[in-house]
Parts: structure tokens; C-alpha cells; sequence
């Protein structure tokens, strides 16, 4: 009998868990464009207001890069009715916080605060996109900051070309996605000020954005807010993208690259592969997990632990709005070559494309994504994000409520005819990442 309670206990447990992880909203747009999603979740007192603009490092111009990420920085220096030099302390002497950040598709900027300042977030916001500083002094003080950004972040972060991006020069030809999500600082430097300007007039307006409003709200207060602070900014003149197709590759390619921040070299694989708003990227994040994700993914305990062929084994899937990026790399240990550490990731990408994985394997992938999701929708902060991107990125913010279904849905026989369109050796680019001192005089 207890046995049997304890039974309907856990499945009771798991309705009201499958329950709780359902994201409810609301979304409309205003008279200029401005789409608005809102999410109501009284439990805390804390709300995000976020805006996320629809656009990124790829919106840029050969000889103008770096502005998109610039802009992370810029908007910070404060309005024409938040003094210079203030932003941040208006936030902390009100209990709050904010950041942004940007990749090749996007900028996103947010603020959290306990509910009671909703209005001063959905304000400090709007001002943000009304009337920003734009001048010489703000522009010169922030360049210095994104250069310090640069040498911490990349410059001198050992391996940091790989997690930041740099080596996708090397997987697209002609798509934007080959050039650095930061920007090349010349550039920065060589840009005048109307420049700039032009950059925000461009691309910073109501129709290219979306707002975000998650937490202790009440919703039709919130909406007459929200038309008080943004219904009044006027529409813009949409900029026009054409839309780049990148060539798909039909011989693989090998090229050096080099680290002077390494003193032991690594090996990268790199694909292109699905947007993210294909079915494909999700079943490319599997192959990604069950490949490396932990002690007890192939890669790790085939290099790491039995073979000792490899001081770190991982790889990775960054999903992007055109296409994505899938990454494998390894540190070779003792006297493994480069070489060695193909064939054996190239024996594992083979057991991909002509076996099926174990039930155990996906049972365990599953767990992951279910962990992950509940994570990332943990807190007011990360909905908000989640359904900015999803309605921005993805073009369906219900996909918020979809992804682990999709994710629990995808087959052994899926899995393997993906790895099978994706990662054969002629879609490729093997990267030999090398310390600076290995360099060819």
C-alpha cells in the first residue's frame, strides 16, 4: 500500500512539475510596431524588462564592423534625462541590475528589479531607445572599454578564438558569420562619429525590437505603461536585409591557426549546419551531448579516460538565426598528433552515422535537456530572455513550451541520418590550433 502511495505520489509530483514548467504569456504589438510579450509570475518580487533589437555583428559592414557590440556598451553612457556616467547607479540605488550582451543576430539589454520599479525599468528602457548619448565622449571612453573586452576576453584568453568565435573565418566564405562577433578594433578607431549615429538610426527603433516584461506584474497596469513609456516613439524606416547564402562545401579544408596565449596545441573540427529554427539544430544538440557532453560522452571517455590520448575532449553546437555552428575539439596529451585525435573522433562520428545509439544513451540525453530546460526557465530573468529569442530568433515564441517536447521526440534513427547529413568529411574545416611560437617565420 505504501509502496503504491508513493507510486501516485511521484506521478502526481511529475503533472504538477510538467505543469509548472509551462511558460504562460501574452503578446501584441503597439501602433509602432514594438512587439510586447508579457508573463506574469507573482511568486517573487522581482521583475525583468528586457528589450532585444534585431540586430547584430552580421548587420554590419565590410570596413564598419563592431558596431552591433559597441552599441552593448554605448547605451549605457545614459539619456537625455539620466546623466552621464549614472545608469548603473540609478539601477543599484534602487535594488536593481541590468547588462547586455550581443552575438551575430542580436542585441539585448535588460534590467531587474523588484516589482516595485517596474515603471522605473520600462522608463530607463525607452529612454534607452528615445534618446540616447551619442557624442564624441562617449564614443571614445566606451571604444577603450571594448578593446580591454577584446584583450581579456580573446586576445588573451588561451583557446578563446574557439569559444568566441574567431575561427568561423575559416568556415564561411562569404556569410557575414566569418567575421568576428566583437569586430575588428581598426575599424572602431578608423569610424567617425556620424557613423555611429547612422548605425543606431538604422537599426534602433520600435518595429525591429521586441519588449519583454516577466515577473510580479499585474497585466493590464503593465500594458498602460508600457503604451505610456514606448507607444509614443515613432516607427522607422525598416532597412532591407538581403539574405546571404553561403555555399555548402564539398571538399574538406585544413588550415592552421594560432594562439599565442597556448603552449599545447588543439585540433577543431568545424561544420556548418542548421539554422535554429530547424528540427536539425535540435537533433545536432544531441549528437553534441552524447559526443562530449561530460566524463561519460564518447569523446571524454574514449580520449580522456581510456586511451589518455587527450587532456580535454569537447565539442559544441552555437545555433544561429541563418545558419549554426558545430565545433569538436581536443587537446592532444603526451605524444598524440593532431592526427591521431581525427581518427579517433572520426572512428566515433562513423559509429554515429551507422549504429544507433543505446535507449540508455537517449534516456540520458533527455535527462540532460530536461535539466537544462528547467534551469534556464528557473527564473524571471531567463523566461524573459527565452521568449525574446524565440519570437526573435526562432519566429515562435510558443517555442518556449515546445523545446522539450521536440528534444524528447527525436529518435535513435534520427540522430544517426543527421549525423549522416552534417558530418562527413567534405562539409568540413579541420583546424590545427597552434601556440604562436609554432609559427612559420
Amino acid at each position: 500500500m505504501k509502496k503504491w502511495n508513493l507510486t501516485l505520489a511521484l506521478f502526481f509530483g511529475a503533472l504538477t512539475l510538467t505543469y509548472a514548467q509551462k511558460v504562460d504569456f501574452i503578446e501584441y504589438d503597439l501602433d509602432n510596431g514594438l512587439h510586447v510579450i508579457l508573463h506574469q509570475d507573482n511568486n517573487a518580487p522581482v521583475v525583468t524588462t528586457a528589450v532585444m533589437y534585431n540586430v547584430g555583428a552580421m548587420d554590419e559592414e565590410d570596413g564598419k564592423t563592431g558596431m552591433a557590440h559597441f552599441y552593448e556598451h554605448l547605451l549605457f553612457t545614459g539619456t537625455k534625462n539620466i546623466p552621464r556616467g549614472e545608469w548603473n547607479n540609478i539601477e543599484a540605488a534602487n535594488g536593481g541590475t541590468g547588462n547586455a550582451n550581443t552575438n551575430w543576430d542580436r542585441t539585448y539589454y535588460y534590467e531587474v528589479f523588484p516589482s516595485n520599479n517596474l515603471e522605473l525599468g520600462l522608463w530607463m528602457e525607452s529612454e534607452r531607445l528615445m534618446h540616447p548619448i551619442i557624442d564624441q565622449k562617449a564614443v571614445d571612453t566606451q571604444n577603450e572599454v571594448v578593446k580591454e573586452e577584446k584583450r581579456q576576453r580573446m586576445d588573451n584568453a588561451p583557446y578563446g578564438k574557439i569559444i568566441y568565435g574567431d575561427i568561423y573565418n575559416h568556415l564561411f566564405d562569404k556569410h557575414p558569420y566569418g567575421r568576428p562577433m566583437i569586430g575588428y578594433i581598426k575599424d572602431l578607431d578608423a569610424a567617425k562619429l556620424e557613423e555611429f549615429k547612422d548605425f543606431y538610426k538604422k537599426w534602433y527603433m520600435p518595429n525591429n525590437a521586441v519588449l519583454v516584461v516577466a515577473g510580479d506584474i499585474q497585466i493590464e497596469p503593465t500594458k498602460k505603461m508600457i503604451q505610456d513609456y514606448f507607444g509614443p516613439i515613432p516607427k522607422g524606416n525598416l532597412a532591407e536585409r538581403t539574405k546571404i547564402i553561403e555555399p555548402e562545401r564539398t571538399q574538406e579544408k585544413r588550415v592552421k591557426e594560432y594562439d599565442a596565449n597556448i603552449q599545447l596545441p588543439a585540433l577543431v573540427l568545424s561544420y556548418k549546419t542548421a539554422s535554429m529554427k530547424e528540427r536539425d539544430a535540435r537533433v545536432l544538440n544531441v549528437i553534441s551531448t552524447v559526443l562530449s557532453d561530460g566524463k561519460s560522452s564518447r569523446l571524454y571517455k574514449k580520449l580522456v579516460d581510456d586511451k589518455k590520448k587527450a587532456l580535454q575532449a569537447f565539442s559544441f553546437s552555437r545555433a544561429l538565426k541563418d545558419y549554426s555552428v558545430y565545433v569538436i575539439a581536443a587537446i592532444p596529451l603526451g605524444d598524440t598528433s593532431l592526427d591521431d585525435l581525427i581518427q579517433e573522433i572520426d572512428e566515433e562520428i562513423v559509429k554515429l552515422q551507422t549504429e544507433l545509439i543505446s535507449d540508455k544513451d537517449l534516456q540520458k540525453v533527455r535527462n540532460k535537456f530536461e535539466n537544462q530546460y528547467v534551469s534556464s526557465n528557473s527564473s524571471v530573468q531567463g523566461i524573459a530572455n527565452s521568449l525574446a529569442r524565440y519570437y526573435m530568433l526562432v519566429g515562435n515564441t510558443e517555442m518556449i513550451n515546445k523545446e522539450l517536447e521536440i528534444i524528447n521526440s527525436i529518435t535513435k534513427e534520427e540522430i544517426r541520418e543527421v549525423a549522416n547529413k552534417y558530418l562527413n568529411k567534405n562539409r568540413r574545416v579541420i583546424i590545427d590550433y597552434l601556440p604562436e611560437s609554432q609559427k612559420e617565420k
